[in-house]
């Protein structure tokens, strides 16, 4: 069995560190490179950093603070938001991205996971796919609502099939809750492809993020309990080892 990895997850409105709840709710919680560097000194296995309004602003992701924080950060990162053309991969490549996640622009145009994914290797492109929970059953939430013509199972084998490398499963319903990860919605996904699964949104504490961990997910994307608790990604890494569940 692949070592599991444990992923801070680092959310931008721009030019700052914010977290949600459901999508909705926001808290300001101030500069990307100081968060990015705190995480770089406890030797995180790698970073995501997702510009959640970049899409409904008609912009990518900010590429000057990707270069600052790939400056200072020895670590895998992968950088998402607004990215809706070759040039906005090659640039955020350059600056020092190891890989890209795409969300809304591959719904409404898949043909470019395979574009890109010809053009810069399967490793580099991430589908990022948003979930809500409801009445015991997933759907695709895009653009501020949900997708009922897109079948959550379909569209995730159609990304791999196209060349996407690696899913970002975000459950929106869980998203800041601090209440438990969605094991059923891990455990779905991630036994529909072979590919690798990020799986984030609700994890409560370390032990919580072992339960995820049982799954065949790859990885547990984390983020609130490292903002607004004494938890730390060493922790987590701690609790899944204590579970027999092989981690970096």
């Amino acid at each position: 069995m692949l070592r599991k990895r444990i992923i801070p997850i680092v959310l931008l409105d721009g030019f700052s560190v914010l977290k949600t709840i459901n999508f909705k709710q926001r808290r300001n919680l101030g500069s990307p490179i100081t968060v990015a560097r705190t995480y770089n000194t406890r030797n995180v296995d790698e970073l995501v950093l997702l510009d959640i309004d970049a899409t409904k602003q008609g912009r990518a992701i900010d590429k000057f603070t990707i270069s600052e924080i790939a400056q200072d950060c020895f670590m895998p990162l992968t950088v998402g938001g607004g990215i809706s053309s070759i040039k906005d991969i090659q640039d955020l490549l350059t600056r020092g991205a190891d890989k890209v996640a795409i969300n809304s622009y591959v719904i409404e145009k898949p043909s470019f996971i395979k574009e890109a994914s010809s053009i810069f290797g399967s490793q580099c492109i991430v589908v990022s796919v948003d979930v809500i929970e409801e009445e015991g059953k997933f759907y695709i939430f895009s653009r501020g609502e949900i997708n009922r013509n897109l079948e959550l199972i379909y569209w995730i084998k159609h990304a791999e099939e196209l060349g996407a490398g690696e899913l970002l499963i975000n459950n929106v319903t869980r998203d800041g809750m601090m209440e438990g990860g969605g094991v059923e919605l891990a455990a779905l996904v991630a036994s529909s492809v072979s590919i690798p699964v990020i799986y984030v949104g609700g994890i409560s504490c370390p032990e919580d993020a072992a339960l995820i961990g049982r799954t065949d997910v790859s990885a547990v994307g984390i983020s609130s309990i490292f903002h607004f608790t004494d938890y730390t990604p060493n922790d987590c890494r701690v609790a899944l080892a204590k579970a027999n569940i092989p981690v970096r």
